[in-house]
């Protein structure tokens, strides 16, 4: 019955808000020049991080369509027949795990120019987003924040930042670098991180709730949680018999907490799970115990933008002991870095950024790799064989061969802006019909079986997953 769902005010005032954003974004781009282009909704697969919808060909017995992650490959070779300037609202599609954030099938602007590099395509995309705001939500909006990737791990634990409010992860090392306490020592003596949050205020949280925090963090892979109470006894926490004076000093000093805040500390030699595990106890916490100022939707304050730069190409797997790459194998590599592709990944920075507003992440971007014999040595580093290259990006690495210009673009998600200029936590309630949290249809029945007949014209027969395996 979503029809009736559609007809509350929320709801038409959501669906009224789409569609004022997307004819505004169709306005600034084409003053600015560009034309928008359709590019196929039947295509092949190509590496885009998630798993494809294909469809079965009934004329090809055998080979299945790509319904498309998204435009990449076509607005690339858009470039190379000299479109300059590209854009398309478009709808793409993923057979992923659904969050709040995500949807099976959803829409993302894709834009795409030639002869840019990062900063021209950072520029271009603010000046749309204030544009935007500024007409349909009546707001100026100030000139976004510019975080490398680097320093937004060390300062929130996450590369989407919520910059409406501080408390910003602390590094203990310099406070515990001669310690005893063991659980810091071995962890830092194996090249790990001990660093913390403050909660203000909570110094006086129920130890049922502090274990419960406990619970969190291991559920989050890391080994446990150091809690400490800034009370005006001094610290209660069950380590602070180990503390020495001077590291009880250097934790205040450093931390900057007050009598009554709570004190969290991760330590692990793992810095990823560090980061994860603070980054969303900061998230968690500050929406929690109401940490966020309570800003009004027209003051520009609410409205915090910001580019993440800087991104590395690579991310350790310490479960395979191998480096798996970050974004898709088209992303352009920091000049300075190329050399580390075969020796040193970690050292290999991407022309990757990334638009995030509020803790959500709004968009992804890239300058392109334009080379094919640079495209071939990345393909190479990732371990793609040079059949695998041919067969899958031949069209790709034979339209390189015509000149491409430097090219570059980004794709932010239509979804994901409008819920947060309507106020939504979810995208649903601004999508008019739907997918539920398992990807289906209620109102189509979708998915759904399918005769027989219909299995037979496309050569096709199930077979159901046995689930006693």
């Amino acid at each position: 019955y979503r029809y009736l769902d559609l007809r509350k005010e929320r709801m038409q005032r959501n669906l009224q808000i789409r569609h004022r954003i997307i004819s505004a974004i169709r306005r600034f781009y084409d003053a600015e020049g560009f034309t928008e282009v359709e590019t196929p909704m039947l295509t092949r697969a190509t590496p885009e991080g998630a798993r494809d919808y294909l469809v079965p060909s009934r004329v090809h017995p055998g080979s299945f369509y790509a319904l498309p992650q998204s435009p990449q490959l076509f607005k690339q070779l858009l470039m190379v027949a000299g479109l300059d300037r590209y854009y398309q609202i478009v709808r793409c599609f993923r057979d992923e795990d659904l969050r709040a954030d995500r949807q099976p099938d959803f829409t993302q602007l894709d834009v795409e120019m030639s002869f840019v590099e990062v900063d021209d395509v950072l520029e271009s995309t603010e000046r749309m987003f204030r544009s935007v705001w500024r007409e349909v939500l009546g707001v100026e909006v100030a000139p976004f924040a510019r975080i490398s990737f680097g320093e937004s791990m060390e300062r929130f634990g996450t590369d989407k930042p919520d910059l409406r409010y501080g408390m910003e992860l602390v590094d203990l090392g310099e406070v515990f670098n001669s310690t005893e306490v063991k659980v810091f020592r071995s962890v830092l003596d194996g090249g790990g991180l001990v660093k913390a949050l403050v909660v203000e205020g909570q110094g006086g949280l129920a130890r049922k709730a502090l274990d419960a925090l406990v619970d969190q963090t291991k559920a989050m892979g890391a080994g446990g949680l150091v809690w400490i109470g800034v009370t005006p006894d001094g610290f209660k926490s069950p380590l602070d018999k180990f503390f020495s004076d001077e590291e009880r000093a250097g934790l205040l000093e450093t931390t900057g907490a007050n009598e009554g805040d709570l004190v969290l500390v991760v330590a692990d030699f793992r810095h990823s799970v560090v980061y994860k595990v603070l980054g969303g106890l900061r998230t968690r916490l500050a929406e929690r115990f109401g940490l966020v100022p309570d800003y009004a939707p027209d003051d520009p304050g609410y409205w915090r933008f910001a580019w993440i730069v800087d991104f590395p190409w690579f991310e350790r797997n310490e479960e395979e002991e191998r480096w798996d790459p970050i974004h898709h194998p088209f992303t352009g590599v920091v000049e300075d870095t190329i050399d580390y592709l075969e020796s040193d990944p970690a050292k290999v920075i991407s022309k990757s950024y990334d638009i995030t507003l509020n803790g959500w992440e709004l968009a992804s971007g890239s300058i392109r790799i334009h080379d094919a014999a640079m495209q071939s040595r990345v393909f190479d580093a990732l371990g793609i064989s040079e059949e695998e290259q041919r067969e899958k990006f031949g069209f790709l690495l034979d339209a390189f061969k015509f000149g491409p210009p430097p090219h570059g673009g980004i794709a932010p998600g239509i979804d994901r802006i409008v819920a947060l200029a309507a106020g939504e936590t979810n995208i649903r309630e601004v999508i008019a019909f739907p997918k539920t949290q398992t990807a289906a249809d209620p109102l189509t029945g979708a998915p759904a079986s399918v005769a027989g007949d219909q299995l037979e014209l496309l050569h096709l027969r199930v077979e159901m997953p046995n689930n006693d395996k």
